[in-house]
This record gives C-alpha cells, structure tokens and sequence, in this order.
C-alpha cells in the first residue's frame, strides 16, 4: 500500500441540495491558506460545478481517479463522479437523489478498504429524504458498519465520537428515541463500546493509556438507586470488571458535573449512555471545530458535526471550519494508523 501522503482523502458529497457542496468548494479554493489536506470529492461533477457557479465562484473542476487525485488538487478540484438522476436545487431535497448519495458513500468505502484514499470524510446527509427512497439505517453510522461488514465479511460494533479541542464524547446508545434507551443498555454494549473506544484512542489517535470517564444514566448517577437502579446494577459492574482488565477508567459519574474545566482536565474520553447527554456538551463546547469520528471500522472515517443546513445552501454563508477540522483529523489519524503507538 502506498503511503498516507500518496493517497487522497475520499470527500463524500452528502446530500447535494445541502451545504456539503458549498463547504466542499471553500475546503478546496482555500487550500493553500488553509493548508487543506488533498482529497477527491466523489459525486455530482455537473451539481458542484453549478454550485461553484450559484456562489460566485469560478472552480477547476476535474474527473479524475484516485491516484491523480494528489497532482490534480494543486491546480483543479479533483472528482470521481457519481451522477445525480435528477436536478440539484439548492435547499430543496429530492429523494430522487438518494441512490447517488448513498453510491457516494459506498464508493468511498470501497476505495479506501483496497487503498486508493486514505480515509472517507463523509457531507452530511438528510436521513428522512433517503427514508422515502427506501434506506433502512437509522444513520450514516449504521450504513457505514453494513458496508464495512458486506465487504470485510467482520461483524462490527461502529461507535460514534464527537471529537472537539475541548472535549471527545462518546454515546452508547445512538439514533434511537429516549424512551428505548434503559432496554438498549446492556452491559455487553457498554462493555464493548469502551474497549472499542480505548483501543482505537491508543491506535489511532496515539494515547498510551486513555482515561475514560463513564457517565450514569440516570440524574445523580442514581443516588445510591434512588433515582434508578441501572447505573449499580448495569454501568458499574462493567466499570469494575475494565478495571481488573487495565483500563484507566472512572464511574458511573453524575453526568450534570462531567463537563466543566476542572472534570474534563480529568479524562481523555467520556462515554455517555444516549445521543443527546454525548453530543450537547460536545457541541456547545465546539460547535464549529468538532469532528464526528465513527470509531470501530477497518476504515477511518471522520465528518463535521452538523447537519445539511438545507436553509443555507448557496447562500454563501455557510462555514467550511468542522468540513476543514474533519479532513485534518482523517490525513492525522490515517498517519497515526499502523504505527504501533499503542
């Protein structure tokens, strides 16, 4: 395999009638100021050039394949196409598109398990626009683990991390609603999502021995089961039995004191018990900076941590900073990976 700086990043294009055009174009024409490391956007090349066009902007655009994809950048906007069956409107989805959206993604997928690109940074996607052409995964993580386990033929337990300067968060539980999380929670899961998370912060991003905070799940942590009985009789007997294993590992913690300066100087890592305890403070801490990382994978894959903002497509508006902080956490940990820091 070719090493990390010989092989481009893979930029999925999202959802075309979001801001994943707008921000892929900005991460490109700003390349020397920003230092953007190289990447090839697969998708639509007719929908970005006519996005460049909306947005005042006149772009290079080049079809390529992986391995020209490095010389292209300096002076063109590397792509590997993957057509759209219908018109792109910016900020009007059209399920129409769900096919190459989803093929994007794939694509990446494949490119980056045989080594063409390095790692996938993936555009946001809209799930309810590509529920109505029949997907069947509660997220882009879900989808990402089936792709994995098609090609690799590995069962796999993908695990999702916002990953900001301020704080990396971790939730056991993700795309299902708040009423479902007690039955989801099992010891198994948290088990498994800690160890998952320790080994690929020691693999990937090079942390000998990682501190882990562990949140309860209910207020207090329970208070000694008066406020629930899950963290004594779930969480903790995982806390102690990763312990006995080695892990640096604290909790079950009340998680509405985990989060100020003094806690988080604590731990390298929390792990929470659902979607929204991870990913409120995680955003309010780094909104802008803050990259979506799936952990698990035989692949790297990193993502901003918003949304299609379909409100704000070719406005010019929309901020390139989490597109940008994603492809620079990719090209690190693609470096990092395989290097024995562990």
């Amino acid at each position: 395999m070719s090493p990390t700086r010989d092989r481009p990043l893979a930029l999925t294009m999202g959802d075309p009638a979001g801001i994943g055009l707008d921000i892929s174009l900005d991460a490109w024409i700003n390349r020397h100021a920003w230092q953007t490391p190289p990447f090839v956007f697969i998708g639509d090349p007719a929908a970005l050039d006519a996005r460049a066009r909306a947005l005042g902007h006149t772009v290079a655009i080049r079809e390529t394949d992986c391995a020209g994809a490095i010389t292209t950048f300096k002076d063109a906007l590397p792509v590997l196409p993957v057509a759209c069956m219908a018109a792109v409107t910016p900020g009007l989805p059209n399920s129409a598109n769900a096919g190459a959206i989803t093929g994007a993604i794939e694509t990446a997928v494949r490119l980056t398990l045989e080594g063409s690109t390095s790692a996938i940074v993936t555009n946001p996607i809209a799930k309810s626009v590509l529920y109505d052409a029949g997907f069947k995964f509660p997220g882009h993580t879900e989808f990402l683990a089936d792709l994995g386990e098609r090609l690799t033929g590995d069962e796999l337990l993908p695990v999702m991390m916002l990953a900001g300067p301020k704080l990396m968060a971790v939730p056991v539980t993700i795309h299902i609603p708040l009423k479902d999380v007690p039955a989801q929670l099992t010891a198994d899961l948290i088990y498994r999502t800690c160890v998952i998370t320790v080994r690929d912060l020691k693999d990937r991003f090079g942390l000998a021995s990682p501190r882990v905070a562990v949140a309860g799940l209910n207020p207090h942590a329970g208070e000694n089961g008066a406020l629930g009985l899950e963290d004594d009789t779930i969480i903790r007997p995982v806390i102690e039995r990763l312990k006995v294993e080695g892990v640096d590992i604290a909790g079950p913690l009340p998680a509405d004191t985990m989060f100020h300066d003094r806690a988080r100087a604590t731990y390298d890592v929390a792990i929470c018990m659902y979607h929204d305890q991870a990913l409120i403070p995680a955003k309010a801490l780094g909104f802008d900076d803050s990259v979506n990382v799936t952990l698990g994978l035989p692949f790297i894959r990193t993502s901003p941590d918003h949304g299609t903002a379909f409100s704000l497509a070719a406005k010019g508006i929309a901020r390139a900073d989490s597109v940008l902080a994603a492809l620079r956490m990719a090209q690190q940990l693609a470096g990092n990976a395989g290097r024995g820091k562990n």
